[in-house]
């Protein structure tokens, strides 16, 4: 089997498949659906592998797929011209990648880039929108959704620019550990500073800082999070918002 298959398979063959890749429903959007759309879906998904550092979309570009999820965690970035960047938003397992699509347009300023690699299913863009606009369970779940990828984007840009550096790498590891199974992330100092929009140095200062307290550890790229009460006390309140809206307004059964 390729990277890349599509699910139409036979019936018989679901068990299976399931054992070895992550199946549709380990997408929380993907689990929350009512049995009809899901029926309907289900044959337009395409099972992907998203490898670290794969852009899914640049600014501009109208979108071809939205992505959702399983075990891959993708950053929303906004570049400059001068090639700057910072991440305004982060999705995971909780989620999709491509929410302009049913918002209005299908392109957007940002670029989508895959900060922890993974899998993730896709699905073409024209039949989202088509789902969008007929469904009515489908229309909501996915405004509530959008809803809460807003609040973050708007905490993430108070929290950068009222709050320590120190703290904001701590809601940034606790955002990102929500959206994986265990507490380990292949991340590279220049990678979060790109994420965060700051110097290689400031991260370097702040990662040995929560390493000397024993809330990390931090070798060749790998952060183990040691402690994570501790992490939660050390943030400021932005995680705490985001994390209230996401389980204020997603369903009970698919809130973290």
């Amino acid at each position: 089997m390729g990277p890349t298959c599509a699910i139409e398979r036979a019936p018989q063959l679901d068990t299976l498949v399931s054992a070895v890749l992550p199946g549709p429903h380990d997408n929380q959007l993907l689990a929350a659906l009512p049995a009809a759309e899901w029926q309907r879906w289900r044959p337009r998904l395409e099972y992907v592998e998203l490898p670290l550092g794969k852009v899914l979309y640049e600014s501009g570009i109208e979108l071809s797929h939205v992505y959702f999820p399983t075990t891959a965690i993708v950053s929303l970035l906004y570049v400059m011209e001068d090639g700057a960047s910072a991440e305004i938003g982060v999705v995971g397992f909780e989620g999709l990648v491509g929410i302009s699509l049913f918002m209005g347009g299908g392109t957007t300023p940002s670029r989508a880039v895959v900060q922890s690699g993974g899998h993730a299913w896709r699905m073409p863009s024209r039949t989202l929108k088509d789902e969008f606009d007929k469904s009515l369970p489908v229309m909501h779940l996915l405004l509530r959704y959008t809803q809460a990828l807003i609040t973050q984007m708007a905490q993430t840009a108070v929290c950068n620019r009222h709050h320590s550096l120190d703290q904001q790498l701590c809601r940034w590891l606790l955002l990102s550990l929500d959206r994986l199974s265990g507490n380990d992330l292949v991340m590279t100092q220049e990678l979060i500073a790109n994420m965060l929009g700051v110097r290689r140095e400031g991260v370097t200062e702040a990662a040995l800082k929560l390493q000397r307290d024993g809330l990390i550890r931090y070798a060749r790229g790998h952060i183990s999070v040691l402690d994570r009460p501790g992490l939660e006390q050390r943030t400021c309140e932005c995680y705490a918002v985001v994390k209230k809206e996401y389980d204020r307004l997603l369903p009970a059964s698919i809130a973290s």
